[in-house]
Order: C-alpha cells, then sequence, then structure tokens
C-alpha cells in the first residue's frame, strides 16, 4: 500500500527564501533530492540573475522545462507581465487602474512593477511587450504606430531605437525611375494612348445602370515634377520597410508556385472580371510602366505609420492599385507576425487557400491604412473597396475608390471586408 508522502520544505540557496513547492524548485539533484538540497534555487531567482545576459526570447529557451521540473503558469512569456500587487511609483493608484491584488497574489513579486510606459498601466499582459534593451513594457497598441502582432525578433522601444523618422528618397529622375524600373515611352507613342483613353471616356452614354458601371482608370498628375514627388515618397516608405518596389504578385522559390493561383478552386466561385474592367486594368499596368502613377503620395504620421492620401481629387469606382506581393499557403504564413497580409484564395481545402505577403515585395497597396470598423466614426473613414477578380483564371486583388476622394483625404479600407480576423479596435 502507498503512501501520501510528506511535503518537506527548503532554502533557496540565492534568495534565502523558504520554498515547500518542488515544482518551483531547481537543483543540481534530481526533483525527489531537491527537498533535502540546502543549495537549491528557486528557478525565478535564476531567471532574475540570467535575464540581464539574454534577450527574453532566448530566456524561455533556457527556462523551457516542462513538468514536473516547472510548471508552464510560471513562464513569462515575452509579452506577458503580471499585474503590479501594490502600488506603482509616480502612477495612478492602483485602485483607478483596476487592480485587484487579490487575484494576483501569486504573482511573481520580480515583475510585479511592469507596466506600459504609455498608459501606465499593467493590466492586459499578453498585449504587454517588453523592450529587448531596457526591459520597460508597452502595450501593442500603445505604441505609435500600433504593432499588430509581436515581433519574432529582437524588439527596441521608441527610446532605444533611436532616430525614426525615415530617410527620404532622393529627388533625383534618374534615381527614381531605375527605383521603379520605369520604360519611358516616346513622345508619338504617350499622346495617342491619352487621346484614346479620352474618346473612351465621351463615348459612354449619359443614362448608365449600377450594375453595368465600369471600373475607371486613375488618372495621373499632369506635373511631371509632382509626379516624381509621389514615386519619391514610396520609394522612401519602401526603403525604410526594406521593402523591393514590385507591381505584380510574385512566386517564389519554397513557396505557393503560380500553378496553385487558381480561381477555380475558390469556395463559392469567384467573380470573372468583365472584358472592359479587364481593359481597364491592363492600360493602368502601362501607365505605372511608363511613370504615370495614380495620384497617391505616401505620408508618414507620428500615430498611424506610413500612409497614402489623394494627392488629386479621384472619382469613384476608380482603379487605385492591385495588391501584389509573394503568394504563398496560408498554413505556411499562420505564425506569421506580418501585418500586412491579404488573402487571395479561400480554396475548399484549407491546405490549398493562398495570401499575399507584401513584406519582402510590394507596391504602394501595402501603406494603405485600414479603418477601425468598431466605431461609426471609424466606419466613415473607408472610401476604398477590395475585390477578388477571376483574371484570366487567376486570383488577383484590386483596390478600388467606392465613393469620391477629396484631395488631401487618406485612403482607408476595411481590413476585415472578408474574414473578421484582424483586430482594428485601437487603430485610430
Amino acid at each position: 500500500m502507498g503512501h501520501k508522502k510528506k511535503k518537506q520544505s527548503c532554502l533557496c540557496y540565492i534568495c534565502r527564501e523558504t520554498q515547500n513547492l518542488a515544482p518551483n524548485v531547481s537543483s543540481s539533484h534530481t526533483i525527489n533530492e531537491c527537498h533535502s538540497d540546502p543549495k537549491a534555487t528557486h528557478l525565478r531567482t535564476l531567471f532574475r540573475s540570467a535575464r540581464h545576459h539574454h534577450s527574453h526570447h532566448h530566456l524561455h529557451l533556457i527556462f523551457s522545462l516542462t513538468p514536473p521540473f516547472m510548471a508552464p503558469a510560471a513562464l513569462r512569456q515575452r509579452t506577458r507581465a503580471p499585474k503590479p500587487i501594490y502600488k506603482l511609483p509616480h502612477s495612478p493608484s492602483s485602485s483607478s487602474l483596476g487592480y485587484d491584488s487579490d487575484s494576483d497574489s501569486d504573482s511573481d513579486p520580480e515583475y510585479a512593477d511592469v507596466f506600459c510606459e504609455e498608459c501606465r498601466s499593467g493590466t492586459d499582459g499578453p498585449n504587454l511587450l517588453l523592450c529587448d534593451k531596457c526591459d520597460k513594457g508597452y502595450h501593442l497598441y500603445c505604441l505609435k504606430p500600433i504593432l499588430f502582432a509581436v515581433p519574432k525578433g529582437a524588439w527596441f522601444c521608441p527610446n532605444c531605437s533611436g532616430d525614426r523618422n525615415p530617410k527620404r528618397f532622393p529627388l533625383v529622375q534618374t534615381k527614381i525611375v531605375d527605383f521603379f524600373r520605369i520604360q519611358k515611352p516616346s513622345a508619338a507613342m504617350e499622346k495617342p494612348m491619352q487621346d484614346n483613353r479620352k474618346r473612351k471616356r465621351r463615348s459612354g452614354g449619359l443614362i448608365v445602370s449600377k450594375k453595368s458601371r465600369k471600373l475607371l482608370p486613375f488618372i495621373p498628375t499632369d506635373d511631371p515634377n509632382r509626379r516624381l514627388e509621389q514615386m519619391a515618397s514610396l520609394a522612401t516608405a519602401l526603403m525604410a520597410t526594406g521593402t523591393e518596389f514590385s507591381n505584380e504578385l510574385t512566386y517564389m522559390p519554397g513557396m505557393a508556385p503560380r500553378s496553385a493561383n487558381c480561381a477555380a478552386l475558390e469556395k463559392g466561385g469567384m467573380q470573372v472580371i468583365s472584358k472592359g474592367n479587364m481593359e481597364t486594368l491592363i492600360l493602368c499596368k502601362k501607365m505605372m510602366e511608363r511613370g504615370e502613377w495614380p495620384p497617391l503620395l505616401v505620408v508618414f504620421d507620428p500615430k498611424e505609420g506610413f500612409t497614402v492620401q489623394a494627392d488629386r481629387p479621384i472619382k469613384d469606382l476608380t482603379i487605385i492599385t492591385e495588391y501584389v506581393g509573394d503568394v504563398d499557403y496560408l498554413q505556411n504564413r499562420e505564425n506569421d507576425d506580418g501585418d500586412s497580409m491579404m488573402t487571395l484564395l479561400c480554396a475548399i481545402k484549407p491546405s490549398r487557400s493562398l495570401v499575399i505577403c507584401p513584406d519582402k515585395r510590394s507596391n504602394i497597396a501595402r501603406f494603405i491604412n485600414g479603418i477601425n470598423n468598431h466605431t461609426p466614426e471609424g466606419r466613415k473613414k473607408q472610401n476604398l473597396k477590395c475585390v477578388r477578380y477571376d483574371v484570366n483564371g487567376e486570383c488577383r486583388v484590386l483596390l478600388i475608390a467606392n465613393r469620391d476622394i477629396r484631395k488631401g483625404e487618406r485612403l482607408y479600407y476595411d481590413y476585415n471586408g472578408l474574414e473578421n480576423e484582424y483586430p482594428t479596435e485601437h487603430f485610430v
């Protein structure tokens, strides 16, 4: 017959605190010998010593012990900090911040004073990100601009990361032409195409039903110097984010092949682009190839990061741009920390679903922000819609104006237009 073994206590060799729970104590011997080991050490004390020599994500590898050696709750995730169990210095009282000392009695005092440097609150631990240099905390949604997910690599707070103002791309025509690989046509070729566009716009009837309304090509800015400024603003944003310019979907080795982009696999079917809209899309692509770009300007906002605004009035149903980037299987990106992935294909078999990943290669679409679709004010900002088309049997994603847009107005669309999976409640 077995009998219940009496719990014994031991003294932590470093902090000299008595502990009678074996799973929280580390020893050079086995866990059964830990009770009698006079040099047993609290794991949290070891963690405290090691945290000054390793980044947080490295510490999790060092201390990722499994039961019975260490309970999972004892691990502190990189974004997880216990709520304070005592009043924070130079901060509002714990009661005003909603702290509950009774419910946090099990919190580790070593991290009890971790709080967000912006809102001064230690609540919402899973969203409290710690700087890998100064160890200060910031809520993901308190950062400016906010972060969608926890970065995989090292992360440094605004104070430790230094100057964050992006370096401007030089306003030099040759550099801009080379950066965007612009193919300048002869003046003889350019003028007939412009005249052709004008004739097409006048040829339509005055009475047009909503169902038959066609997509419109964007109208570039007339001033060539202003167009250079627009392109330079995009080049600045691309360089600041380490992104290579691309105006087409790209299929890289190790990711989804082009053959996987089959619109026929779409669950419920995908709308086929009409002949007229196809011609408009081709026209927009050709205009961009020769340097006639959409009248858009990329600006840096301290709260929202890079944003895109109209540099001239844009009419409803105008094609703004195509959403491009590397095409990959959704299952390969489920744990990706990218904040700009776009659904390309929702297949019946989830393993065949595709996403567009603009983190390495992209165009201006990456910098168009999303609305806060949790508030009426946020929803009113939407002036673009995201539409997926079957174009010659392949899936393509277009951003289209869904109303008239004024000059200077920032562009927004609904990130959750297809799937309600993007957290936008903290968007400006």
